[in-house]
């Protein structure tokens, strides 16, 4: 028991697993910081080449990333990186692949269960799947508050008492993460992802004058957070503001901010305040 717990303690390796956008050149530099052995896997038609992937796979053929895995001793796993809303009618899974997609839809009952039957699959053929926030707790707030020069008024504080609460009920029904609230609510977050959802209030509320209400991106309860993990950055930032809206709530922890000074910088510049709660 002893050397076990010893063995897991010095285990460093980690298999990045890179879908699109910027998030995954973040985490790579941060887990690489806090001492991480990191091999990239890159998913493809959504990695950025310029991440330079170890190894590049498509969707449904996963072997040659398990089989390289096995040789170098890897066997913690973590995600980042969009994909959208995958469709399983797309992917041409090679055999191995085949029983990981039985495992899941058989168990897959919303796209939150499909990330949950995904977990457990691997888990199941002795990965350990390691959340990037929890291997590398900079890429979130670490701590709870305002992390803004502007701060939320008496006014603010309704609209995200009522944001939160809205997001904690889609979230339960898996229908979304986020909700746009000035008095009432404004939007929800639904399959086309948050932004879209931004760009339909930025265009409902493109000839306001004045700025109120606030934007609530919160972890739904009971999500898996080793997986599709929310994530705020400089194009959120910029959404909100065109929206004329007064700010961003998150939760500390458990939400990316992909690259975080930048997107401080972005919000105090637009007056925008950014609130990280527990």
């Amino acid at each position: 028991m002893i050397l076990d717990m010893k063995k897991k303690s010095t285990d460093k390796k980690i298999a990045l697993i890179a879908g699109a956008l910027d998030l995954p050149f973040f985490t790579r530099d941060a887990l690489r910081r806090n001492g991480w052995d990191v091999y990239i896997v890159g998913l493809k038609n959504f990695v950025n080449p310029e991440l330079n992937p170890d190894l590049t796979v498509r969707l449904g053929g996963a072997w040659p990333a398990i089989r390289e895995f096995r040789r170098r001793g890897i066997h913690k796993l973590t995600f980042v990186g969009a994909l959208g809303h995958p469709n399983f009618s797309d992917i041409r899974p090679d055999w191995w692949s085949i029983g990981m997609l039985f495992s899941i839809m058989k168990h897959q009952k919303g796209y939150d269960s499909m990330g949950v039957a995904l977990n457990k699959a691997l888990e199941r053929r002795g990965f350990e799947i390691v959340a990037a926030q929890d291997a590398a707790p900079e890429l979130a707030f670490e701590t709870a508050g305002v992390k803004t020069k502007a701060k939320p008024t008496a006014r603010d504080a309704r609209d995200i008492e009522r944001a939160v609460d809205v997001s904690h009920t889609i979230g339960a029904a898996d229908i979304g993460a986020s909700v746009v609230v000035d008095k009432q609510v404004i939007a929800v977050e639904a399959a086309e992802g948050t932004a879209k959802m931004l760009e339909r209030v930025v265009d409902m509320r493109k000839n306001k004058r004045r700025a109120s209400g606030v934007f609530a991106k919160m972890t739904k309860p009971g999500q898996d957070l080793r997986i599709d993990i929310p994530a705020i950055g400089v194009d959120t930032v910029r959404a909100v503001a065109a929206a004329h809206l007064r700010g961003i709530i998150v939760n500390a922890k458990t939400c990316f901010v992909v690259d975080k000074e930048a997107t401080i910088r972005a919000a105090n510049d637009a007056k925008i305040f950014i609130v990280a709660m527990e």
